[in-house]
């Protein structure tokens, strides 16, 4: 029985051994379960409805194969000679496709967005004369006294004939007396001098940009909701049977020019602003830049902006709630307060345009292929500022659009551009775009004008799944927890409104004009300076903060609680937000002045206004006290900044049940190798690498009041984060080179393995160069080529080995000894091997070149392939598109590769 009981302990103890050490080694994920909602989704083109259920299939299975996540679909203009394949929009077949596609997509698990409507902006033939986009038209008629006046009263413009309806006459005397008068003066003799305004409702006649059949007309008056109502109504029938199908329904940004009015105007003006503008016509329309004019002109367009607001944009959500579905809004260019009309929306969309300059080496942007982007960080982050404080979990973005000329984009080039949307809280992203194309249609395919055309026709889809892999990895972090930044900045919008801006009552908030009405104002100024010292901020605007609260010492929104608000300097703030502003301050939040309002915005009783203004700021001096170090007063509210911005890193930070998420991005010149701090005391850190989902617990230092995290991040690289109490997870390798980088020499076998227009004979080359180099052929050829080399190994000992690629055009697939590594394509371009064996190694590298060189071919040789209906293609300037100017784009692996050999760091 003893030397039973002895087996039996020893029996116990060894399992006991194995479970702990089995607890060990099987360390669950930190990272969050994908889902087609942290995929990266697309805009997806269909030229002229021609689609067909079997390449409805076909497409669905690519995009999800890839990575994708789900579609928004966006009908255009047709292609030529596919008339009779053309399906109107909304017809049964329309109808029936759409349903075919939603059931197709739910099989793969992916998502279906749709726009209200086909190209942009909203209308269609459903929308008349009455609810068409409306502008303010004004005749005026100077009469001198004894003057019989015989003029008939009509707009001159023959273009407005049958639109423009007169609503108003209206006879100013020298002595600024006003009065309506009769519409028809004939043979009436005036008793002194007048000046006549006649006031006409006319239309901006604009139609509906790159319509799909089917879907041409007027646009939309987007300040009525009796428009609004009239336009959804065959959408109602349409729909029916749909509800929670679709998931979103899509807003583009807004591009209805010129709508300065819609019919009930007027009386929504008096309402209000609280006076009848007509009587004052002559200031509204005055040009001499005076503070009368200036005021009813801010009072004009904060009008239009409520209108905007409360009779479409709300509305509108309203109506896709009914039916299950959300709303997507893309606010930018509104002529109106951008952080709430994005908040009315439940999905919140910005958008970048061109190109962003990088330090990050091997960062290729050449001049000649660019647009000058527009990707401003402070712009970026008003629709992510107002899904934060309006609670809602998404931020999406239009992504990539006109990143390069046509068939000139890399992925190499999207990653960091899509790293600072991410950055300022965009977490949801949309490609710009994939336009359908059957399998009948020649190569390149079917082509949108702008997009970067993410389909398999395009060979940067070759290694796309690795671009959507690593958005999708960073997405599941940037969807998890809450967003965490701190501060609240109030934008002083009455700023701009009361601004002359060339007389125009109409100013649009576009992201192609920074420069008029962002750049070079207090409100920028402070933002840039709080993200600099490591402060992230949530803009808000008056009615949010009309809507805020205190608690605790921290101010309430309906998308959570925040320490501390700084006011701008500003020079109109209304008298109500003033007031709630030293509600909040003296309930306990910390309100921090940068400078004190001089005025309120607005003309109607503005002098009293004014008054109580000035002596609610004098009589609370311990409340309205500017701050004299804003950072001082930071620290005052408990916001302590991310120091870690003094490396030249960028972050985001969101919360996660108390415990941090950071996404960290090196887009310096240098490689970070160092403690980096991070604002919270005494945590263990997991890092997260979204390229390749490698985990492990860091080295760290910890401290009361931050913690130092051991990184080692090169140019081009981030990672991600997380804090925790006690490490989760098996240390992260840290590596250090033990010798020189080690150049790979020899004899390279090419072998061209797909693409077009043919595959060219392989070849066997001595020293690395651009393939388009080797004969006619390969110069015109565009797709994958194998490059492989068979190296001894270095007599150096090493825990590892790092392969750099050098010049890499574009992207590439790595093989050792025919074990497939991983896939390179984006700076810093190397990837770690791991161990080689003794003796003799083979390597192979796939590498991926852009389709540019393959249509600039295509185009030498008088082919024909731009077949397509109204803007038909452009180049990035919008000028004819010709590919035969281009020179070869170099393609290939162009080197130096080399081998560094790297050794564990212990520390």
């Amino acid at each position: 029985m003893k030397i039973q009981s002895t087996y039996i302990l020893l029996f116990l103890t060894y399992f006991t051994l194995l479970n702990c050490n089995n607890k060990t080694t099987n360390y669950e994920s930190p990272w969050p379960e994908q889902t087609n909602t942290t995929k990266p989704w697309t805009r997806w083109w269909w030229m002229g409805s021609a689609v067909d259920k079997p390449n409805i299939k076909s497409h669905l299975i690519a995009f999800e194969k890839a990575g994708l996540g789900g579609v928004e679909i966006t009908p255009i203009y047709g292609v030529k000679g596919e008339e009779e394949n053309f399906i109107d929009f909304l017809s049964p077949k329309y109808m029936d496709i759409l349903d075919y596609t939603i059931h197709i997509a739910d099989s793969l698990n992916m998502g279906v967005d749709m726009v209200l409507g086909t190209g942009w902006p909203y209308g269609g033939p459903q929308v008349t004369p009455e609810h068409a986009a409306t502008q303010l038209l004004i005749e005026k008629y100077v009469v001198k006294e004894g003057t019989v006046f015989n003029n008939k009263i009509e707009f001159k413009d023959k273009k407005q004939l049958g639109l423009a309806k007169l609503l108003h006459v209206v006879a100013f005397d020298k002595d600024g007396n006003t009065r309506e008068i009769r519409p028809i003066l004939n043979q009436q003799v005036l008793d002194t001098d007048v000046t006549i305004y006649a006031v006409f409702s006319g239309k901006t006649r604009q139609q509906v940009k790159r319509a799909a059949p089917g879907g041409s007309g007027y646009t939309l008056d987007h300040y009525s909701t009796d428009a609004l109502n009239e336009y959804v109504v065959p959408f109602n029938e349409a729909l029916t049977g749909f509800d929670g199908k679709i998931r979103a329904i899509f807003n583009d940004s807004y591009e209805v020019y010129d709508t300065t009015f819609t019919p009930e105007f007027f009386e929504a003006f008096k309402t209000r602003r609280g006076y009848d503008v007509l009587p004052y016509l002559q200031q509204l329309l005055d040009t001499t830049n005076s503070d009368i004019s200036n005021r009813i002109k801010s009072d004009y367009r904060e009008t239009l902006s409520d209108l905007l607001l409360n009779q479409f944009d709300i509305p509108w959500t309203e109506w896709a709630n009914s039916k299950q579905f959300k709303t997507k809004l893309q606010a930018h260019g509104s002529p109106g307060n951008l952080i709430d009309l994005y908040a009315s929306a439940d999905i919140p969309e910005c958008e970048t345009f061109g190109s962003m300059p990088y330090d990050i080496p091997g960062f290729r942007r050449e001049l000649d292929d660019i647009r000058e982007g527009d990707a401003d960080p402070v712009m970026l982050k008003f629709s992510s500022s107002a899904a934060h404080i309006a609670g809602k979990p998404l931020t999406s973005s239009e992504t990539f659009t006109w990143l390069r000329d046509h068939f000139k984009t890399a992925l190499s080039q999207c990653k960091p551009e899509v790293e600072d949307l991410m950055l300022n809280g965009i977490n949801h992203v949309f490609l710009h775009g994939s336009t359908y194309s059957p399998e009948r249609a020649a190569w390149p395919g079917w082509k949108f004008y702008a997009s970067v055309n993410f389909n398999p026709n395009n060979t940067i889809w070759e290694d796309v799944p690795s671009l959507f892999s690593y958005i999708s990895n960073c997405q599941s972090m940037l969807q998890s927890g809450q967003p965490d930044n701190e501060t609240l900045l109030y934008w002083p919008i009455y700023d701009t409104w009361g601004k002359n801006l060339n007389n125009t009552l109409f100013f649009q908030f576009k992201i192609h004009s920074l420069d008029e009405w962002l750049h070079d104002t207090p409100f920028y100024k402070t933002c840039k300076s709080l993200m600099r010292k490591g402060y992230n901020a949530d803009f808000i605007s008056d009615e949010f903060i009309a809507k805020s609260s205190v608690k605790d010492g921290l101010i309430v929104l309906p998308g959570g609680t925040y320490k501390s608000l700084v006011v701008p300097d500003s020079e109109f703030m209304p008298l109500e937000t003033l007031r709630k502003l030293m509600e909040l301050k003296q309930s306990g939040a910390h309100i921090i002045f940068e400078g004190l309002p001089e005025s309120v915005p607005g003309f109607n009783n503005y002098e009293n206004q004014n008054k109580e203004l000035s002596d609610l700021i004098s009589n609370n001096e311990n409340v309205f006290q500017p701050t004299t170090n804003l950072f001082i007063d930071l620290k005052a509210a408990n916001v302590n900044p991310e120091t870690l911005v003094e490396t030249g890193l960028k972050f985001i930070r969101r919360d996660s049940n108390g415990e941090k998420i950071y996404y960290i991005v090196n887009h310096t010149s240098k490689t970070i190798d160092d403690f980096v701090p991070i604002a919270i005391g005494y945590k263990e850190v997991i890092i997260l690498d979204p390229l390749t989902r490698n985990v492990g617990n860091a080295i760290v230092k910890k401290e009361e009041n931050r913690t130092l995290v051991k990184l080692q991040i090169e140019p081009g690289k981030s990672y991600i984060l997380k804090t925790e109490n006690s490490k989760s997870q098996k240390d992260w390798n840290y590596f250090e080179a033990s010798a020189e980088a080690i150049p790979l020499t020899g004899t390279w076998n090419i072998n061209f393995e797909k693409g077009g227009p043919q595959l060219p004979a392989s070849a066997t080359i001595d020293s690395l160069q651009s393939w388009t180099n080797l004969n006619p052929e390969a110069e015109g050829f565009s797709g994958s080529a194998s490059y492989s080399i068979q190296f001894d190994t270095p007599k150096i000992d090493a825990d590892n080995w790092k392969l750099n690629l050098g010049d890499v055009r574009e992207s590439a697939k790595v093989w050792l000894n025919g074990t497939l590594i991983g896939d390179v394509w984006s700076a810093p371009f190397n990837i770690q091997l791991g161990e080689l064996k003794k003796g003799t190694n083979e390597l192979k590298i796939e590498v991926t070149n852009l389709p540019a060189n393959r249509i600039r071919a295509k185009e030498l040789r008088g082919e024909e392939w731009k077949i397509f209906y109204e803007i038909n293609m452009v180049n990035k300037d919008y000028q004819k598109f010709d590919a035969t100017l281009w020179s070869p784009i170099p393609s290939g692996l162009l080197g130096p590769v080399t081998l560094t050999p790297l050794k564990k760091t212990i520390y």
